[in-house]
This record gives structure tokens, sequence and C-alpha cells, in this order.
């Protein structure tokens, strides 16, 4: 079975930075949705080399600049990965979803990443 972060098109990076590449997700939470995925196939964070990760912490930085310098509207992130099938994850290849927020674009987003669980969200 072919992977389908192995072979991406070059005409949907957004960015690059040494062993990583950033591309909007096709399935966005919100808009301009972003992943970060190793240019090695990797199953998972956990399966990255410390370089890669260090790579992805990188194009995470720049990628947040970029697009709040592009939409002003943006003024919060949920950085978040599915790793292993009971976390969610559905493409085994490694990829870093960062998702911008914007003020009001739920109605309680306390809690953020714990809404995985949904009866865990609100504390």
């Amino acid at each position: 079975m072919s992977c389908v972060f192995c072979n991406i098109d070059s005409e949907r990076i957004l960015l690059e930075h040494k062993s990583v590449v950033a591309i909007f997700d096709n399935y966005p939470v919100t808009e301009s949705h972003c992943l970060i995925i190793p240019k090695q196939h990797r199953d998972d964070f956990f399966s990255m080399t410390k370089e890669e990760q260090l790579d992805a912490i990188e194009i995470i930085d720049a990628l947040k600049e970029k697009l709040q310098k592009q939409d002003t509207t943006i003024n919060g992130f949920n950085i978040g990965m599915n790793c292993g099938e009971s976390a969610g994850q559905t493409i085994f290849h490694c990829h870093i979803h960062l998702i911008p927020r914007r003020t009001g674009d739920m109605e309680e987003p306390r809690g953020g990443v714990r809404g995985v669980i949904p009866e865990k969200r609100i504390y």
C-alpha cells in the first residue's frame, strides 16, 4: 500500500525545513489548518529522530509567524498529533497538526486538546 505522505506534490508544500515539510490539511478543522510531516517515512512522532523532532518544532514556529502575518484574526493555536490507532491515528506516517484558532470560533474553547475525550474537556 502506498503512503499519501511519502510522495507529496511539491506544489502543496507551504514551508520546508531540513527534514520536514508543511502543507495545508485536506480536511481542515479551521481555515489554514496545517500538517507538519517528516520527509522520511516515520510511523509517528516517537519514531522520528531527535533531529526530525527539532526540525518539526522549528517549522511550527516559522509557520505560526507566517500564518499570523497573513491572517491577523488568528490569536491562538492547537498543536496535536495522534500516535497509534487507539489515539485516533488513521494515516501511519507521522503528521503534526497546527490548527489556527480565532476568538469565537467555538462557543467554549476551554479544555482545548482535552476534547479528544469529550467528557474530560471541561474540568
